[in-house]
């Protein structure tokens, strides 16, 4: 059998993807490498009947270590709350104020940049408005205190829900309109976590206000469905799945450069 090139070596990705699974000499190797960290984050929030509470944390966190065995960069460990307005009121979705997930990110943030990790993906499985303008407002009060000097490489976070590259995948077994706990979202964590799947769901379009702010979101959104989820399939869900793995590799790529 022919022995490996001494180049094939040298590309071997890291045995630990969590940081937190690093030593501190490791960490501070890592550091100095100007290795890419992703930050994952999701939120507890109903998604219909068929989904689970954890469904907009098992589909970044599932593509940020993916991403990380393609590409040798670092995931941090997830944060698991965000800001959940429109499914507030339905039962077992948790919801944070918009300071709290504001502070913590920043400080996150801050601490990954303080030991010397300035090439960030911030990525949520939450797309909410408010709750992504936290994480960019977060992001952007830590690259202004870090602003680039002669002696310091240059802080670059980005900032982006995995939905982002998710709905630009074309097929056209995908509803108009499809949205949260929809085909796309069941797809995709029928092929994540199958054992998660609590039933078929039940497709709903509900006619959102469009620019106003209510204070009863439930009345215009009352199954917490935005879609079809009835024809999702595992194999859909994969390739969906693979699209959006692919898309964060080519953002990490670009933060090494």
């Amino acid at each position: 059998m022919k022995k490996p090139s001494k180049s094939s070596k040298s590309e071997k990705k890291p045995s630990c993807l969590w940081f937190d699974e690093l030593s501190t000499v490791e960490a501070k190797k890592a550091a100095d490498a100007g290795a890419v960290v992703i930050f994952p984050l999701g939120s507890v929030e109903e998604h219909g009947e068929h989904l689970p509470l954890c469904t907009d944390s098992v589909q970044p966190e599932y593509v940020a270590l993916e991403v990380a065995k393609k590409t040798g960069c670092l995931v941090v460990p997830p944060l698991r709350y965000g800001i959940c307005n429109a499914g507030r009121n339905f039962p077992g979705t948790l919801s944070i104020e918009f300071d709290s997930l504001y502070l913590i990110a920043r400080d996150i943030l801050s601490e990954l940049v303080r030991n010397g990790f300035n090439r960030i993906i911030v990525m949520s499985g939450h797309a909410g408005s408010t709750h992504m303008v936290a994480l960019r407002l977060a992001a952007q009060n830590v690259v202004t205190q870090n602003v680039s000097v002669p002696s310091k490489r240059k802080t670059r976070i980005m900032v982006l829900s995995d939905f982002d590259f998710a709905f630009e995948v074309k097929d056209p077994e995908i509803p108009e309109n499809d949205g949260h706990a929809g085909y796309v979202e069941t797809s995709r964590v029928m092929a994540i976590r199958p054992d998660l799947i609590k039933a078929k769901g039940k497709a709903s379009f509900p006619n959102m206000p469009r620019f106003e702010v209510v204070s009863d979101p439930e009345k215009y959104f009352p199954s917490g469905v935005m879609g079809d989820p009835t024809n999702a399939s595992a194999s859909k869900g994969k390739m969906i799945n693979d699209y959006v793995i692919e898309q964060v590799a080519k953002l990490v790529a670009e933060l090494k450069k």
